[in-house]
């Protein structure tokens, strides 16, 4: 490998060998890539020790960064989420292979027959801030559908990502595929960042993972096309026809049980006529769960409640903060999401058929909920096994982008010896 220190030279080199190993994997049999992530997810359970000491490592340097305590959170790794990285790596190995499938067939009159087949896209760039359980995530599905991959972990999960993906190499070694098929950036370095926005060349998309800088930059300096992940800006909308038990038990856990993740509530937008029967109850409730409620004028005579601030509308505080106010109806809460909104993931609490039918039809963000948590905008959650992100643009993939997802097509058109007339 080539020294570090030079980085244009080093993800040069990570490039040429994804590109070769992208071409191998576009053929791969199943059954290898099945056996490849059977035995990574073994390697995983067996340097569970290993890899909790490696976080042990991450987790300090992340103090000393002066982390929040919901990103923090976010990077810590303990044996029940290890299980659950190992669970997320089974699960991907058993869902049908999406290479190869054929998505639409037809027949012309000139005699062609034509089919639409799923493909790999090639080589993925995976970009990601704090949270190691994307180096398996990402790792995992993009061999799965075919492609190699280039992970770049953010700084502070720089062991544990380094733990996580040498038990992804074994994997592969263990079925005949490639070394290459998954690698990870071996630097801190930014500038290993922005070599890879710039590597037309050698990879076909960029996915980042993180917060709003990130994407940002990710944006704005790419060359390679980008499957956008913005932030989580949730709201959940309380109808006049609301259930006062589920609005409590879909908001609380929405807000508070993790607080870190992108699908967690950040804006609590309550109908005017249920204020007094709902909503106060609603709002205490948060406060004595030690959330801020940053609350607009109504709002604001609720004891506990902070004054809410401009721009307290349209932020992901990704802590316990919410922001709340009342709205007059539902188009009102409807005009609010659009103009706030990240077109991540929004909610309705109502048992009104017609207002979630209207809410679904006039808010478009990729995830949208009726009387469920937010906490469930994932694709482990979405049957996916995993998620390299949520796809919040409207180009290719849009939601949880799993294997699936990360395919493209092609065109296989047969004739007997057909020509046009």
């Amino acid at each position: 490998m080539t020294d570090h220190t030079d980085i244009t030279a080093l993800m040069q080199e990570l490039g040429a060998q994804a590109k070769a190993a992208a071409a191998e994997l576009a053929f791969a049999p199943a059954p290898a890539k099945q056996q490849a992530l059977e035995a990574a997810a073994d390697a995983v359970w067996a340097n569970r020790a290993d890899i909790i000491e490696a976080n042990g490592k991450d987790m300090a340097f992340g103090r000393d960064k002066g982390l929040s305590d919901a990103m923090l959170d976010r990077l810590m790794l303990d044996e029940a989420r290890i299980q659950g990285i190992v669970d997320g790596l089974r699960a991907v190995a058993v869902q049908d292979d999406p290479v190869g499938q054929t998505m639409e067939e037809w027949d012309r009159p000139s005699g062609l027959h034509i089919k639409r087949v799923r493909t790999p896209l090639g080589v993925v760039g995976v970009i990601y801030e704090s949270r190691p359980n994307v180096t398996a995530d990402a790792g995992a599905l993009c061999l799965k559908a075919g492609n190699a991959v280039i992970l770049r972990g953010g700084s502070e999960s720089f062991h544990s990502s380094g733990s996580i993906h040498a038990c992804l190499v074994q994997g592969l070694e263990q079925a005949g595929l490639p070394k290459a098929a998954i690698q990870l950036v071996p630097t801190r370095d930014r500038a290993a960042v922005s070599e890879m926005l710039t590597m037309t060349d050698h990879i076909d998309v960029i996915v980042p993972r993180g917060g709003k800088g990130l994407v940002g930059l990710v944006q704005r300096e790419a060359r390679v096309p980008v499957f956008a992940h913005l932030e989580g800006i949730v709201h959940i909308y309380i109808d006049k026809a609301a259930d006062p038990v589920k609005a409590l038990k879909v908001v609380m856990n929405a807000k508070t049980r993790r607080t870190g993740i992108c699908g967690a509530a950040e804006c609590l937008l309550i109908h005017r006529d249920v204020v007094d029967t709902i909503g106060q109850g609603l709002v205490k409730s948060l406060i004595d769960a030690g959330v801020e409620v940053r609350a607009g004028e109504i709002l604001q005579a609720i004891e506990g409640t902070e004054e809410a601030m401009p721009d307290d509308w349209g932020k992901e505080y990704l802590d316990m903060i919410i922001a709340a106010k009342v709205v007059d109806d539902i188009d009102a809460a409807i005009a609010h999401i659009r103009a706030y909104s990240s077109d991540h993931t929004d909610c309705i609490i109502t048992e009104d058929d017609a207002a979630s039918d209207r809410f679904f039809e006039r808010v478009d963000s990729a995830i949208l909920m009726r009387n469920a948590s937010t906490q469930f905008a994932d694709g482990g959650e979405f049957g996916m096994g995993a998620e390299i992100g949520i796809a919040t643009g409207k180009m290719h993939a849009r939601g949880p982008v799993g294997a699936t997802q990360l395919t493209s097509f092609k065109y296989l058109v047969v004739g007997d010896g057909t020509t046009r007339s």
